[in-house]
């Protein structure tokens, strides 16, 4: 499970840390110059030599300025699929609380790459005032490798665009969660369990 969070997060990631165009130059609408400034300022903070290095600091980077762009109460409902209809109130929290977590952590487990030599480009995009949801569709260069494509699912939520699922060249995050979710709480036999399981790791 790690090793997948891993990947979809380092891409997540990656585009947030690597943004080199200005939302002046591509005319951006609200939802994306949303991920246009979180882009941007995670840039600037990358610039500080001890930052990448210190999951300490980058845990609470996350937490505190990337997180709040993120609806991570809409993701976990999407990602638990029918078990999050079953679930209690206290477990929904629980369970928020303990994948956003890991999310988080798994993140800054994997942020040694280098950002080096990547430009975004985003697709232009039709927005009507009643819009509740849109997809932003991106396309991430990297010098030497092929270009990929990044979606974001973004829903609006008192008045501010906020992410709640990303697809990687076809490939849901939510989607691929639910499954690998789904089976955990078959072998697990609750929720309750998985639960249990994702705070201990947490605490890894």
């Amino acid at each position: 499970m790690i090793s997948l969070f891993s990947r979809y997060l380092l891409v997540f990631f990656l585009f947030f840390s690597s943004a080199t165009l200005k939302a002046e130059q591509q005319n951006l609408l609200a939802p994306q110059r949303v991920i246009e400034k979180a882009s941007l300022q995670l840039l600037d903070k990358l610039k500080e030599p001890s930052f990448s290095q210190d999951k300490t600091q980058i845990r609470h980077y996350i937490d505190q300025e990337i997180f709040p762009q993120v609806d991570t109460v809409l993701m976990s409902a999407l990602v638990l699929g029918k078990h999050w209809r079953k679930a209690s109130k206290m477990q929904q929290r629980e369970f928020i609380a303990a994948f956003k977590q890991l999310l988080v952590k798994t993140y800054a487990a994997t942020f040694t790459e280098q950002f080096h030599n990547w430009s975004i480009r985003y697709v232009p995009l039709k927005l009507d005032a009643k819009d509740k949801k849109i997809l932003v569709k991106t396309r991430v260069k990297q010098e030497g490798k092929p270009d990929t494509q990044i979606d974001y699912s973004m829903v609006l939520r008192k008045g501010k665009w906020k992410i709640y699922d990303m697809t990687v060249e076809g490939i849901s995050l939510i989607i691929s969660n639910r499954t690998i979710f789904g089976k955990m709480i078959k072998d697990s036999g609750s929720l309750e369990n998985v639960i249990e399981d994702l705070i201990a790791k947490n605490k890894t």
